[in-house]
């Protein structure tokens, strides 16, 4: 077998207004992951347990129905229907108690700030319309990955989602197998450029 270098991780989307997502933590770090789930999938549910729950948690759900608030202790019974869960807690002992919990029950699970105990990282994240690109140090750098993020926010233009909405709509028009499309993207982009370069 070829060893692995570099990052190893396996990049995916999910579908989270598809799935129910669990989040263990009601304090700063648990608002953190909030707003990283639902800055990127708005209609997520998610149901977030925790002993106290913040002023500023409360405040940032009141727009998402689709949060359900429980202000108690964690309990085995709240992982029951749920596709993923995240922890936001810096209690070592109920961190590991969980991980436990989701492996028993093929569970997936990420940990803030305890890359050991988690099965996905939460990236830095691109946005752009349509275009979503996601960025990873493997866990080595989270500052480089957000300067990254800045950089390539500032490098690509807005207008980029209405490009995508243009090629999507000739993709659908196009006749043909795969290949057949790939040949007629590439000549109607060839065409676009050379009347350009004739200006």
């Amino acid at each position: 077998m070829k060893e692995v270098t570099g990052n190893p991780l396996f990049p995916v989307f999910l579908q989270l207004n598809k799935l129910h997502v669990l989040l263990v933590g009601g304090g700063n770090v648990g608002l953190e992951k909030l707003t990283a789930l639902l800055g990127n999938s708005p209609k997520a549910t998610v149901t977030l347990v925790a002993r106290e729950i913040s002023t500023d948690v409360r405040s940032y759900v009141a727009d998402y129905p689709a949060v359900r608030l429980r202000e108690r202790a964690f309990e085995e019974a709240d992982l029951d229907g749920v596709d993923l869960v995240v922890v936001a807690s810096n209690n070592p002992q109920l961190n590991a108690h969980i991980r436990n919990e989701c492996r028993k029950r093929h569970l997936l699970i990420n940990v803030a700030d305890k890359p050991d105990l988690c099965d996905f990282y939460l990236g830095s994240v691109v946005k752009k319309g349509n275009l979503k690109l996601g960025i990873s140090t493997n866990g080595k750098s989270p500052t480089i990955a957000k300067r990254i993020k800045e950089l390539l926010n500032d490098a690509l233009p807005d207008e980029i989602d209405e490009t995508l909405t243009y090629m999507s709509q000739l993709r659908d028009l196009l006749k043909g197998d795969f290949n057949d499309k790939v040949k007629a993207l590439n000549a109607h982009t060839a065409s676009l450029l050379a009347s350009k370069e004739g200006i």
